[in-house]
């Protein structure tokens, strides 16, 4: 069983994100940077830029890409247009897309349709903001409607090298996956060669502390969302500015109308469930387990959580209609077949829970299994240790 390994080096985390962007440059490749306007991509920015202004990279080799998903602040926009302008400046491409690609949406769960499709040709009159008259609306590498940005990028940028804020401390999942195809070799020096699908996190070591750190040291602007989210009690490690309606981002609707009521009219009118957020968000739906949801519902007759699971996987295809949600299901079920072994009745509420509340990406899933694996192991290790001391005694 894997476990993400951790090593040290002597250099600060600000000195080998550098390291790692200059070599990138001297492979000669073309660079995308991929930027969202959010607080890593920012500092990812600004790290690029301090390199162009020390001469080490050329800007000519770089072209800066943001996807506008419709659904973002304004703050947040304002500093994407202040970023495009120091770019260009510089001598770099930026190009903003408007398009027309797929997003999963978390409020249609309960709906034949788990999708929202971002400046829909058919929603125009409803659409939350008006694209910049700059903005690229179409491409031909893009199937509209149907395709997620994450597979239009993945073509779009397959002549270069693609470069991203994506932290591992994010989450435990993204740790597992970088630590093991990111396909980055790291040393002390800060080398790191291009992964087989081009695509590369120099900021992958930063946690928290080093991104708030850095903006305060470099005195960055910074999107005032992040300060309202704090305000409401938004967590540090769920501090996201991009869509609103994926699972991980959905608790800013919450608090939206408290410091953009205007922006919850327009978000109310473009997505119909948008007021579930303010109705139901202590609840289950939305993967809540605080001591406000327990207030709310009270005291419940104990569940059989695991016979809750062997029914739901024995009637895939009559409790789900959704084609997206059967595979999801169906991931859930093989996911259950393979570590049953290894859970505990908490395990099997767990992952009740996160299948039924919706997981159209899989990250419940993935953290679930995670800490499946992970409380097999210490309760493994736990029970060797008190043998090997009653072997000793």
């Amino acid at each position: 069983m894997s476990r993400v390994v951790k090593r040290t080096a002597d250099i600060d985390v600000v000195t080998a994100a550098k390291m790692r962007i200059k070599n990138i440059f001297d492979n000669g490749r073309k660079v995308y940077i991929c930027f969202s306007g959010g607080k890593d991509s920012i500092c990812l920015a600004q790290c690029v830029m301090e390199l162009v202004q020390e001469g080490k990279v050329d800007p000519a080799q770089m072209e800066v890409v943001f996807i506008d998903e419709e659904g973002m602040y304004e703050d947040v926009i304002e500093s994407v247009a202040k970023w495009r302008s120091i770019f260009l400046l510089a001598g770099a491409k930026f190009t903003w897309f408007c398009l027309e690609v797929k997003h999963f949406n978390c409020l249609h769960a309960l709906v034949d349709d788990e999708s929202w499709v971002c400046w829909d040709r058919y929603e125009e009159a409803n659409w939350m903001r008006t694209p910049p008259p700059f903005a690229v609306r179409t491409h031909p590498m893009l199937n509209p409607r149907n395709e997620n940005y994450q597979s239009f990028l993945a073509k779009y940028m397959g002549d270069g090298a693609s470069v991203d804020g994506v932290r591992m401390a994010e989450s435990f999942q993204r740790a597992k996956y970088m630590s093991t195809s990111m396909g980055a070799m790291i040393g002390n020096q800060g080398n790191v060669s291009i992964a087989k699908n081009n695509r590369i996190s120099p900021l992958y070591d930063w946690k928290d502390v080093d991104v708030w750190m850095f903006i305060k040291d470099r005195n960055l602007d910074l999107p005032v969302a992040y300060m309202y989210m704090w305000q409401v009690g938004v967590s540090k490690n769920r501090l996201r500015v991009c869509n609103f309606f994926a699972i991980d981002t959905v608790c800013c609707l919450n608090a939206i109308s408290q410091f953009y009521p205007e922006l919850m009219d327009r978000i109310c009118r473009r997505e119909e469930n948008a007021y579930l957020a303010l109705l139901y968000w202590d609840s289950e739906m939305f993967h809540r387990r605080t001591s406000r949801r327990k207030e709310l519902e009270g005291e419940e007759a104990p569940k059989d959580y695991k016979a809750l699971l062997d029914e739901t996987f024995a009637n895939i295809d009559t409790l789900f209609t959704n084609p997206h949600a059967k595979k999801v299901a169906k991931a859930y079920r093989h996911s259950y077949i393979s570590l049953q072994s290894m859970m505990t009745p908490k395990h099997y509420k767990r992952m009740y829970e996160a299948l039924k509340s919706g997981d159209t990406k899989q990250r419940s899933l993935r953290g679930v299994c995670a800490t499946i694996r992970n409380d097999f192991v210490a309760v493994s290790e736990a029970e060797e240790a008190a043998r090997r001391q009653k072997g000793a005694q």
